[in-house]
């Protein structure tokens, strides 16, 4: 009996598991990034990422996608959910983006998601979904304005070139995920993975070759972060999301996502003393009341 009320609150706890292993990208940028250029730090990740999954896909599932077309459409999703999102938040956080603002910043995926929604997939927002989009605006604007410094960087601590890296991170994982949608719908999750890895390491690799000096401090504290980011964030909370959706878990996650912003945040006051003032923790609360105006919300099919 013990040992099943163990395993009822393993379960249970499981989603939010995954959320706190994925607000970690944000703080493994942090530490690994003063080691490494953004693209020459991605590039290796996915190199050891894909030697560890590529024989792990074929261990557990041994199902990959069928036809050079749908190769085609998963590397393309992987550019743009993997390469785009994380070269946007790794380079923002680079150019002095503190973590918690770039986890906040691209939390926002859900409401640029469902802007983009309407035009694309033909879906229309409800009256709470209009609402959310709104306090989120309004949210990050807030954020941002507490932020303000004017003067040569325009923010505290960081610039628009910061700024416009996590812009990039936003678009390209809103428009990855509703491509995904649209083309990749007979994706195993797995190996899958392994292909949207492979196109996004192509392109980050492409990026460390023409922009960056490829040098890398190979110091105990890079490499322990490489390990979390590779071992526990590529792998493990892959594996994690897997057994969710296999238990119909996967709406639970995708609630529990709101939550990674603050999450991170207080990691990284922790960890690094980053401090957000009044005002953007009041844009914070606002902005992710809108997140989950818009999830909870849920699409609707457009009226002909």
């Amino acid at each position: 009996m013990t040992s099943e009320r163990h395993r009822q609150a393993l379960l249970a706890a499981m989603p939010i598991l995954f959320v706190a292993l994925w607000s970690t990208g944000f703080i493994g940028a942090k530490f690994g990034l003063p080691h490494a250029e953004p693209f020459t730090f991605l590039f290796v990740r996915f190199v050891l990422t894909l030697a560890l999954l590529v024989p792990l896909a074929h261990w557990i599932s041994g199902e990959w996608p069928q036809g050079v077309r749908l190769w085609g459409h998963i590397a393309v999703s992987g550019l743009l959910v993997h390469g785009a999102y994380l070269g946007g938040v790794f380079y923002g956080i680079y150019q002095g983006m503190p973590a918690g603002l770039a986890a906040l910043l691209v939390g926002l995926q859900p409401l640029l998601t469902a802007g983009l929604a309407g035009p694309l997939l033909g879906e229309r927002l409800s009256r709470l979904q209009w609402l959310g989009l709104v306090m989120g605006l309004v949210g990050i604007a807030m954020v941002l304005g507490g932020k303000l410094d004017p003067g040569e960087m325009l923010f505290q601590g960081f610039g628009l070139g910061a700024l416009a890296s996590i812009m990039v991170a936003l678009v390209g994982i809103s428009l990855g995920t509703l491509y995904q949608k649209r083309f990749c719908t007979g994706m195993p999750l797995l190996s899958g993975t392994v292909v949207q890895y492979l196109g996004a390491g192509t392109l980050l690799g492409l990026g460390a070759l023409l922009f960056e000096t490829r040098e890398i401090d190979w110091a105990p504290t890079f490499l322990l972060t490489l390990a979390w980011l590779v071992l526990v964030l590529s792998i493990s909370a892959i594996l994690l999301l897997m057994a969710l959706i296999k238990r119909g878990e996967a709406s639970r996650v995708a609630s529990l996502f709101y939550l990674v912003p603050p999450v991170t945040a207080l990691e990284a006051w922790w960890l690094f003393d980053e401090r957000l003032p009044p005002l953007s923790l009041v844009g914070m609360a606002i902005a992710i009341a809108g997140v989950v105006l818009v999830v909870r919300s849920g699409p609707q099919s457009r009226s002909r």
